[in-house]
């Protein structure tokens, strides 16, 4: 039987007397879009981070296709997976082709045409790889960073509020280029996100997150039919209420 593309079993993480990760177990097959959710403190960072061993776990394990990421060697465990944060950190100093290639330079390959393939992939011109990072709009840095990520050929993803820092439509409009991205590559990604709304439309599977445990594990069709509990309704609750004051606002105009 194949294992899954990750899986979490018992993990647990401490900072000192607080509880980040209370014995998280979840199994991720390949390919699919995972959304984890949950307000603030809730663990969903922290458990994102054990994969890529950001964050190590005090118990538990965490494995890749059925291996220990403990027994992996940093590099090698982080040439398989791609990470996207918020502020993605573009190194200033050099520009856009330089920064997508750079996990290829450190590994000691040539990067081969590789640059303007993955602005081909990420909609940005080939023109782009001789741009500096402060030339760039929050939109088009967040692509570079999603490029730097793919340019080792990772099979993983992981997405910490990637498009947390953009504008509402340059967020839902980079959000979907994923989506696609994610089904063209057959990526397995993982996706924390404070947005409600963007859990739902995006992902196939969201991880409701609350004081270090996973409280839900639903589809989003379930969750917006009511499913999940307290916490994770709370959640949806937010977008809703949105949708029907937007109704009101149309019709009363």
């Amino acid at each position: 039987m194949t294992p899954p593309a990750i899986r979490f079993d018992q993990v647990r993480k401490a900072y000192g007397p607080s509880i980040a990760v209370s014995g998280a177990s979840l199994d991720i097959p390949a390919g699919q879009f995972v959304a984890l959710v949950g307000s603030s403190g809730s663990g969903k960072s922290t458990l994102l981070k054990t994969v890529n061993r950001l964050a190590e776990p005090d118990a538990g394990r965490v494995l890749l296709a059925g291996k220990d990421v403990a027994a992996m060697a940093l590099p090698d465990l982080r040439r398989r997976i791609g990470y996207v944060f918020q502020h993605i950190g573009l190194f200033p100093h050099i520009d856009v082709g330089r920064n997508i290639d750079i996990a290829l330079r450190l590994a000691g390959q040539k990067p081969d045409g590789r640059v303007e393939e993955l602005l081909d992939l990420i909609g940005l011109p080939r023109a782009f790889a001789a741009r500096m990072p402060a030339e760039l709009s929050g939109g088009q840095a967040q692509r570079v960073g999603v490029a730097r990520a793919l340019a080792a050929g990772p099979s993983i993803m992981l997405m910490d509020e990637p498009f947390g820092a953009l504008d509402p439509v340059t967020r839902d409009s980079l959000g979907r280029a994923y989506r696609a991205l994610h089904d063209r590559l057959g990526m397995t990604t993982i996706m924390v996100t404070h947005d409600m709304a963007e859990a739902l439309l995006l992902a196939d599977r969201i991880i409701v997150m609350d004081s270090g445990d996973i409280v839900a594990d639903l589809a989003p069709a379930a969750l917006l039919a009511g499913a999940g509990g307290d916490v994770a309704q709370a959640l949806v609750a937010v977008p809703r209420d949105q949708a029907e004051r937007l109704r009101a606002l149309e019709a009363d105009g």
